[in-house]
């Protein structure tokens, strides 16, 4: 006997749309089960089923993928755009299923973006109890001071709520004299977070790009390019903790600051 399932819990799986996106899809009556528009959150479905959303047919047994994708500034972290700005779709329409972002970039910034299409899978990174950590490259004009960096050590109030660096690190980058890099980890996924967080600060952030999720690296991956991720890269995206890594020598110019407020 096939296991019933709920319908927004079967679109989500499907990696179409989050199981809240997918009760305003029910709501609107944009999905219809075996030929009938239903508009009830509470039924249930087979997978056998013939489920329509949007004028396409979902399947469960569609296999599911899992790709990096180093997404170029300009470019819109959905897979449509109303401005026909160029979007995450313009990479991904050979694809023989479609994909969709886990969470999603500024139009202006860039760097790693997971796609899928498996629901589950995308709803568990961005589950803020998990506290997935997301590390980004920031190039700042100005230069803060010790006591700008404890401030968002601390927490700093922006939009949406108050946020905190996990930790910040000054790296050295060939920059105009009154620029400086800085690489930051957060765990929240606020608009436009690291933005806000700098300018709380005084700061504008000039170029953002997110080089890391969990433990799961951009690396060499070329902007504008993608990589299908197997089951050992999929474990690095729920590391909260990095690696142990090879010391170093440490040059007197880097400065690496902790939550703690020490530096080393």
């Amino acid at each position: 006997m096939e296991k019933l399932i709920r319908l927004n819990k079967f679109i989500a799986q499907n990696g179409t749309v989050s199981r809240r996106k997918a009760d305003r899809l029910i709501e609107t009556g944009k999905v219809s089960v075996n030929g009938k528009v239903i508009h009830d959150f509470g039924v249930k479905v087979r997978p056998s089923d013939k489920v329509i959303v949007n004028g396409k047919e979902l399947s469960s047994s569609t296999e599911k993928i899992y790709i990096m994708f180093n997404k170029p500034k300009a470019t819109v972290s959905t897979m449509s755009d109303p401005e026909m700005r160029e979007s995450l779709a313009d990479y991904f329409a050979d694809l023989p299923v479609r994909v969709y972002p886990v969470g999603r970039l500024d139009w202006d910034s860039e760097g790693l973006i997971i796609m899928t299409n498996d629901g589950n899978f995308a709803n568990k990174i961005m589950h803020p109890r998990l506290e997935i950590p997301k590390t980004y490259l920031v190039k700042v004009e100005g230069k803060p001071a010790a006591e700008d960096i404890k401030k968002l050590l601390d927490g700093v109030s922006i939009p949406g709520g108050k946020v905190r660096a996990k930790m910040i690190s000054k790296i050295q980058r060939p920059t105009k004299t009154n620029h400086s890099w800085y690489k930051i980890v957060i765990t929240e996924g606020k608009n436009r977070q690291i933005r806000h967080m700098f300018s709380n600060i005084g700061l504008d952030a000039l170029k953002i790009q997110r080089v890391g999720i969990g433990m799961l690296f951009l690396g060499s991956l070329e902007k504008g390019d993608y990589k299908f991720l197997g089951p050992k890269e999929l474990k690095k995206v729920f590391a909260t903790e990095p690696l142990p890594e090879k010391k170093t020598p440490r040059h007197k110019s880097f400065k690496r600051y902790s939550s703690s407020g020490a530096k080393g």
